[in-house]
């Protein structure tokens, strides 16, 4: 069954980038390829019940589980010894993918305290799209009275455009909020 987001990009978002792009094929449409999401505990290294409350948050967030990440080498200055849990990642595909952009968008983001819409300069010049949320709690799956601490994680939107008018006009075409430019 195909989500709102999916319906919304096959019947409105395609014909509108046809015809603002001039592809001569369908097959050069850009479209989402994948969501990643990924939430550092900086108190994974002395704690690791924290490690353990931030994959349960990021399963309900994601709904599905997360891989938990590892430090790759020691760094005393961190008190982080080599393959010490110091968070955790999940990557979202087809229609978790959509669930989520979906909640992101008309749920999460409005929700954020004093938001004005996210940065239209955060595109890395290939398509694809990061952004940082500096409280996990904005999510409504995320229960306020049982977290234990407020994270922060970053989310990482892949989309297969070339170039950042591409995925930007993609990505407005979904009800991404950018801010509005003042001239």
């Amino acid at each position: 069954m195909a989500t709102r987001l999916q319906e919304l990009y096959e019947n409105d978002i395609k014909k509108g980038l046809m015809s603002k792009f001039e592809y001569k094929n369908v097959m050069q449409l850009p479209k989402l390829d994948k969501i990643v999401l990924n939430m550092g505990v900086g108190a994974g290294s002395t704690d690791r019940k924290a490690v353990e409350h931030a994959v349960a948050d990021m399963a309900l967030i994601a709904g599905q589980a997360p891989v938990v990440t590892k430090s790759r080498k020691s760094i005393a200055g961190f008190k982080i010894r080599e393959d010490m849990p110091i968070g955790c990642k999940v990557t979202l595909r087809g229609t978790k993918m959509y669930e989520f952009l979906d909640r992101l968008v008309t749920i999460a983001l409005p929700r954020v305290r004093d938001f004005e819409g996210v940065s239209s300069k955060s595109f890395d010049g290939r398509g694809n799209y990061a952004m940082g949320v500096t409280e996990h709690i904005i999510f409504q799956e995320v229960d306020y009275d049982k977290v234990d601490t407020v994270r922060g994680m970053d989310i990482i939107i892949c989309t297969t455009a070339n170039t950042n008018e591409e995925a930007h006009a993609l990505l407005d075409g979904f009800g991404m909020p950018f801010k509005k430019r003042i001239s």
